[in-house]
């Protein structure tokens, strides 16, 4: 009989996607990189999701993230996003936290309670005390290093942490994960070079992205997940 996973079984097995509608999953940041991670898990049927961002939708978010219309500009991207879910997957179990993750609210979270935990987070402190958290509670956790001035979504690569180059928060989070004695982080980086912004607001230094490359990242985010908790080999 079709379902809506029919499709993922094909590859997955019958088994392991029942499996995964009894995964939690908690996908911290829900922006160009995380909207799409969170599309792609439920899509794929993961029963339970968190989802932490205390952000909302603005204007300049239309270019890459899927939440991102004007219909939704000034709406809390959690909410968007749990809508979204729900009218992808009803079945599905969704809490939405709207905060950033920082030091000082980490107490809330209780990370013992998730099978899997993604970082899309921007700050380093919040990177950081995610990783360290996650890897306290003996949770698998993932982390996307930088996607902002890039152009080639080719060159994005999974690795340990202590197995990347070119990437400069790659590096920043290598030393200070060394300092903690974490001795290894499943990261998703690319290899390419940053692009220099052809101009820049230097009160804010945001960064320059498109809608093809945050995208691609929130996708191999989501696909490692997937795999690892169905069990699939490669």
């Amino acid at each position: 009989m079709e379902t809506q996973f029919s499709r993922t079984e094909l590859l997955f097995g019958a088994e392991a996607v029942a499996a995964l509608h009894q995964k939690h999953i908690a996908v911290f940041g829900i922006g160009g990189v995380g909207g799409f991670t969170v599309e792609a898990l439920a899509r794929s049927g993961v029963g339970k999701l968190d989802l932490i961002d205390s952000d909302t939708v603005s204007l300049s978010n239309i270019n890459r993230q899927i939440i991102a219309t004007h219909d939704t500009i000034g709406r809390l991207k959690t909410e968007v996003m749990q809508e979204r879910i729900k009218a992808i997957n009803p079945a599905a179990e969704v809490r939405i936290y709207n905060c950033f993750f920082l030091p000082e609210n980490a107490g809330r979270f209780d990370f013992t309670q998730y099978d899997y935990v993604v970082d899309a987070v921007d700050t380093i402190t919040a990177k950081l005390t995610l990783i360290e958290h996650a890897k306290a509670a003996g949770v698998p956790v993932i982390s996307c290093m930088g996607a902002g001035n890039k152009l080639d979504p080719t060159r994005f690569e999974v690795a340990d942490i202590y197995e990347t180059s070119v990437c400069p928060l790659a590096k920043v989070m290598r030393r200070e994960l060394r300092k903690r004695g974490i001795d290894g982080l499943k990261v998703v980086y690319s290899q390419e070079e940053a692009i220099k912004p052809q101009f820049s607001d230097a009160a804010s230094r945001v960064p320059g992205s498109v809608a093809f490359v945050p995208s691609v990242a929130g996708f191999i985010l989501a696909g490692e997940v997937l795999k690892d908790l169905a069990g699939f080999k490669e």
